[in-house]
Formats: C-alpha cells, sequence, structure tokens
C-alpha cells in the first residue's frame, strides 16, 4: 500500500526500516522523521506521517510479541504512545478548528 505519494513509499518500505531499527535497538523511540531520514527521504507535505505513527505502533507491537520481550513493559511502552498520539491528533484538529473559525 503507498503511505506517501510525495517519496513514492510503501508501507513495505517503512516495516522493513522501522524492523532494521528495532534490531539495533528494540528500545529506541521512533519516529517518522527518523524513519524517512534512515530512508534518506524528508517529509514534504508530511499528510503521511499520522499513518506512519500507525505502522510504527503497529509494527511495533509485532516485534516484540515475535520476540517475546516482557511483556508488561511492552505493554506500558505502547499505551503511552498510543495515549501520545491520540494527544497530537487531538492538537491537530483543534488547531485547523481554530484556524477555520478565524477565517
Amino acid at each position: 500500500m503507498m503511505v506517501c505519494s510525495c517519496n513514492i513509499i510503501t508501507d513495505k518500505d517503512i516495516r522493513d526500516v522501522i524492523v532494521s531499527m528495532l534490531d539495533e535497538d528494540c528500545w529506541q523511540l521512533i519516529v517518522p522523521g527518523k524513519v524517512y531520514h534512515a530512508m534518506n527521504k524528508r517529509g514534504k507535505c508530511c499528510g503521511c506521517f499520522p499513518n506512519v505513527v500507525d505502522i510504527i505502533v503497529k509494527t511495533t507491537e509485532d516485534y516484540h510479541a515475535r520476540h517475546r520481550g516482557e511483556t508488561a513493559e511492552v505493554v506500558d511502552f505502547l499505551d503511552r504512545l498510543k495515549r501520545f498520539h491520540a494527544e497530537q491528533k487531538a492538537a491537530i484538529l483543534e488547531r485547523r478548528q481554530r484556524t477555520a473559525r478565524v477565517a
């Protein structure tokens, strides 16, 4: 599936980069900018970043499930990451609505 049409990046490309990063350090914080940097790309319109975050979360969950990490740590980390993502989405939506009202 095409995730970023600006850079022509598929979800498989993103998952492969994430897995290689997790192989290096399975507890590192992976963000869209870091993934794009690893592919020698950059976010142009950045409209794909929310989808990239979803792919990062899902791939990280799958990775740790396969490698049987300490489940309590994985769940805690992923819950915090999901809460952060939800807060960011809400903040973006609020900014968009506020901008629309001002205009």
